[in-house]
């Protein structure tokens, strides 16, 4: 496989990343938020074609079979607490910042959800005997800057048009839930 099929792959496993990372930079887009979600983004993407090879055939039937379910819960699940907090203030009553989707668990649960189709990657990428370590990097890369200029450009969305562009990034997210499951 050459690099521009390389490439290719990458462009399109990074596609749910991009979305993913428009729809939270419309809340969420300081500079720490922006690194820390590209970076596990990409962290994501670049492992889960490995753990892909290494699990076989077996577990990938099974990833395959129940992945898109895992993944539809998740993103749905994000995507409509952001879409519900896009309509309240950013701060609660009691001064208390909304939840941050790029920290702790919600950060991993999106890195995993984005980054499920990479394992099925991993294994047919691993079974032709291509270079899995070259594809996997170039696909973590990618993901990673596809994910922070979604997050720069859904920030900028959201400066236009304000909160419902956070309402729409939750929307966003719900979507690919669908797709993921209808697919």
């Amino acid at each position: 496989m050459d690099t521009v099929e390389t490439l290719l792959i990458a462009l399109a496993l990074g596609c749910d990343a991009f979305a993913v990372g428009m729809g939270v930079g419309t809340r969420f887009c300081n500079r720490r938020q922006v690194f820390r979600l590209s970076f596990h983004f990409g962290l994501f993407q670049f492992l889960m074609p490995l753990l892909g090879w290494f699990l076989g055939q077996n577990l990938v039937g099974m990833a395959r079979r129940y992945g898109p379910w895992v993944a539809f819960a998740l993103l749905f699940f994000i995507g409509a607490r952001m879409s519900w907090e896009s309509f309240k203030p950013s701060r609660t009553d009691d001064g208390k910042e909304c939840r941050d989707p790029t920290r702790g668990l919600s950060l991993v649960v999106l890195s995993v959800a984005t980054s499920m189709d990479a394992l099925g990657v991993g294994f047919s990428l691993g079974i032709l005997g291509r270079d899995l370590f070259y594809s996997a990097v170039c696909i973590g890369i990618v993901a990673a800057a596809m994910t922070w200029t979604a997050m720069r450009l859904g920030n900028r969305l959201s400066e236009q048009f304000g909160h419902r562009m956070g309402a729409a990034g939750g929307v966003i997210l719900m979507g690919i839930a669908i797709k993921l499951l209808v697919s």
